[in-house]
């Protein structure tokens, strides 16, 4: 079998640049569990969309799709169970949960958001779609803090918003894309109340609406990633250096969102080069600053922000 570690870097790499960047700060051995954790999560979400490493897109009905999460479903279960896999990204996962103790409930948290998109799940209420954003991304936050040593209640809790802000900053960004592939993960009620029916989204009146509740979204993501500045300064310096440096890169997404004029308002958002090095230097201020004031009584509370509700 390929070499796990080679194979999790290429798809990283491939599947996300901005991430791919903050990785490469992690100690060795966290970059390789970090990097191999991605990878299944890439893998699983690209097998219910029909895509490779986050590209391309097969029209799969949802038959094929439910008859794909039952094969992750099942391959996941013998990780659990301590057997081996011929698929180098379920292999790769069997490290990570060797390695870490990654409970089996979190695997499946984000195997049931996989569901919610192999369903083709409609979010009517704001609610919905925050529980979309944990178990896609939420939850990955999670399992990211477990391998760099979290355990605290309050810290796991804040990864999570680490991920949920991520997911926003990607719907933000992705309306007019999910919207041409049939997806929509802004709330249904927040399009009755701009005066839009969903299958009149594509109509180019509606263009300016969208970007407004794309930048409400952004704001909502704001609230999350300061929640989750506080968190990573319990986590090891070079651990809270790299999430530091995530996390303003991926802001640095939302903030190009906001900024946009709706008519140029298209494609992916992208942060180019230049401002990802420089979030990754200003990262390692952010990162010491956090873990200076370690001990000191948080400054954020997550007072309105949601939580699953057997965190």
């Amino acid at each position: 079998m390929q070499d796990l570690a080679a194979y999790s870097q290429t798809a990283i790499r491939q599947g996300s640049k901005s991430f791919a960047k903050a990785a490469m700060l992690f100690d060795p051995e966290t970059r390789d569990s970090v990097t191999m954790l991605y990878a299944w999560c890439r893998y699983c979400d690209d097998v219910i969309d029909g895509q490779t490493l986050g590209h391309g897109q097969q029209e799969l009905g949802i038959e094929e799709k439910r008859a794909r999460l039952r094969m992750l479903q099942d391959e996941t279960d013998r990780i659990c169970d301590g057997q081996p896999s011929a698929i180098p990204a379920f292999a790769a996962l069997a490290q990570v949960v060797q390695r870490h103790g990654i409970e089996r409930r979190y695997l499946f948290e984000l195997l049931e958001g996989f569901g919610l998109d192999a369903e083709e799940a409609r979010f009517r209420t704001l609610d919905d779609t925050l529980h979309y954003c944990y178990h896609v991304a939420g939850v990955v936050g999670v399992m990211m803090a477990r391998i760099m040593g979290a355990r605290d209640r309050e810290v796991i809790l804040r990864a999570a918003d680490l991920g949920i802000a991520f997911q926003l900053t990607n719907i933000a960004r992705d309306v007019i894309e999910d919207m041409q592939v049939g997806r929509c993960y802004l709330p249904e009620q927040w399009l009755e109340r701009s005066g839009i029916r969903r299958e009149d989204m594509h109509l180019p009146e509606h263009h300016a609406a969208l970007h407004a509740l794309a930048c409400e979204l952004v704001e909502l993501a704001e609230q999350y990633y300061a929640s989750a500045r506080i968190g990573m300064a319990q986590l090891p310096w070079r651990c809270a250096w790299a999430i530091a440096s995530a996390l303003l890169i991926y802001r640095d997404i939302g903030l190009r969102v906001r900024a946009a004029q709706p008519a140029a308002w298209h494609g992916r958002m992208q942060v180019p080069g230049k401002s990802k090095l420089a979030h990754v230097c200003r990262g390692w201020f952010v990162a010491t600053a956090a873990v200076a004031r370690r001990r000191r009584p948080p400054t954020v509370s997550r007072a309105g922000l949601w939580t699953k509700a057997d965190a």
